[in-house]
């Protein structure tokens, strides 16, 4: 097992201990949540920046890197809900977004096609994890000059989750059109 595929690894065991401490009742464990899901996306970017500089990419990878992702960005946004700090249209727009990306993935896979990331996909994520992480930190420092950050950020997040999900759709039609008669 390659270094790259050991962080993906890695990055889905921190998933069960950032919930752990998110619920938990010890001093500043939100702040120690906080922490932990910050290095979890750390791991992301430099899980995939070593596959690529290594020439390690591997089936593994490409399975469980972006899987791993959902799951750390799902599970943090459907914690956001029960912690009463974004309402679940929010997330349920962020994650429909997600499985319809994935969908039209496993489509084109299916046809021998490949979709990459593009620019706006890495900003929709950018911007979902900086809203997550100012979430996680009660919107510290903005709150101290009353700006609410986090949920500026939060929209900001739907905002570019949507359209990138519309320019992935648009840029690959033909893959939804591929197996009409």
């Amino acid at each position: 097992m390659n270094t790259a595929n050991k962080l993906t690894i890695f990055r889905m065991i921190l998933v069960p201990v950032f919930m752990i401490f998110l619920f938990s009742d010890i001093n500043n464990a939100q702040y120690i949540a906080a922490a932990i899901f910050i290095l979890a996306s750390i791991t992301d970017a430099l899980d995939g920046h070593i596959a690529r500089s290594r020439n390690q990419i591997t089936n593994f990878g490409k399975f469980m890197d972006p899987l791993a992702d959902k799951i750390l960005v799902s599970s943090a946004l459907i914690s956001m809900i029960e912690l009463g700090k974004i309402p679940a249209w929010v997330v349920v727009v962020i994650i429909a977004r997600e499985f319809a990306i994935t969908g039209l993935r496993v489509i084109a896979a299916s046809e021998g096609i490949t979709i990459a990331a593009n620019k706006l996909g890495k900003i929709k994520t950018i911007t979902q994890l900086i809203a997550i992480i100012a979430l996680l930190f009660n919107n510290y420092p903005f709150r101290l000059i009353n700006l609410p950050f986090d949920q500026i950020m939060i929209y900001v997040a739907v905002f570019f989750t949507i359209i990138s999900g519309i320019d992935y759709i648009y840029k690959n039609k033909e893959v939804l059109h591929s197996g009409d008669r």
